[in-house]
């Protein structure tokens, strides 16, 4: 397990000029999207046990855009940004917490929240039921799809998933994700390479040394913008659940509902259309996708 590194952390700013943050309550903005945070929000946090007392600690894996990632400004300093980031800050503000954000690989996250390391595990998740033997999930708070891509010289190649599922192809896909799970069950025949970050598994499609890869649609959408050769070749059916939830330690009820309710306000009154807006605008930037190692 890579050491913990206390990232900074970049929470998205809304077109109407207010900012849903994690920060500690002195500092916490009071309100999100025009309404003021009830008194019981704040209260709430007293009431649910946390891995450090009055913070909300919060593995993800930054290599995932637009989900989490870094962007990168003007000046070159580099801050946690994606709409998981925004709506972890999002909940720890509505439980009146301050926001720990520990950045680690994919499978990381995983185990992070299995130990009960950490609290909640927001990185593009979804409820495998797999996953809930070391997890508690939350309500979903976004759909997306999945994806096969390749290269826009390699696409007529793959007319349908059949066409996936070849001994002489390396396929591609997140390890520990379920993008695995559908590389078992689409391209069964094929090589399949598990690589622990997507930088590194859109880098070895273009390069060639992969003839593709299993990938969350949206980050694959994201990862095409910026990368001309790489392209969607296929939609990829999945039977389990299309979309994505937060990761809760297991057996914390409290906590569990408290981050539902927040998920639910979030969706009900456009924050979290806002926070996606946000993170795509972002990843249309410079960014940087992965663990900043000694920083």
């Amino acid at each position: 397990m890579k050491n913990k590194i206390v990232a900074a952390i970049m929470i998205a700013t809304m077109t109407f000029g207010l900012i849903a943050c994690g920060a500690s309550k002195d500092n916490s903005q009071s309100e999100v999207n025009g309404s003021e945070q009830t008194t019981d929000a704040s209260e709430q946090g007293d009431k649910i046990s946390t891995v450090t007392p009055g913070k909300l600690t919060v593995a993800t894996s930054p290599d995932f855009a637009p989900y989490e990632f870094y962007a990168i400004d003007d000046q070159g300093k580099s801050e946690l940004a994606g709409f998981d980031i925004a709506l972890a800050g999002y909940i720890a503000d509505y439980l009146g917490l301050e926001l720990e954000i520990v950045p680690v690989d994919f499978d990381g996250v995983l185990m992070e929240v299995q130990t009960k390391a950490v609290d909640l595990g927001i990185s593009g998740l979804s409820p495998d039921p797999k996953r809930e033997a070391i997890m508690d999930f939350s309500e979903l708070y976004y759909v997306g799809g999945q994806s096969f891509v390749t290269t826009k010289d390699k696409k007529d190649k793959f007319k349908n998933l059949d066409d996936t599922n070849n001994s002489n192809l390396e396929i591609g896909a997140q390890t520990g994700s379920i993008q695995v799970d559908l590389a078992q069950t689409y391209s069964s025949q094929a090589d399949i390479i598990q690589l622990s970050k997507v930088t590194d598994i859109v880098a070895e499609v273009i390069s060639g040394k992969l003839d593709g890869a299993y990938i969350e649609t949206p980050v694959a959408e994201s990862y095409a913008k910026n990368y001309p050769d790489l392209c969607i070749a296929l939609d990829v059916p999945y039977e389990g659940a299309e979309g994505s939830a937060v990761g809760v330690s297991k057996g914390n009820e409290a906590l569990l509902k408290g981050v539902n309710e927040a998920i639910n306000k979030a969706l009900s009154d456009g924050t979290m259309d806002e926070f996606i807006k946000v993170a795509n605008e972002k990843a249309s930037g410079e960014i940087y996708e992965g663990l900043l190692e000694g920083k």
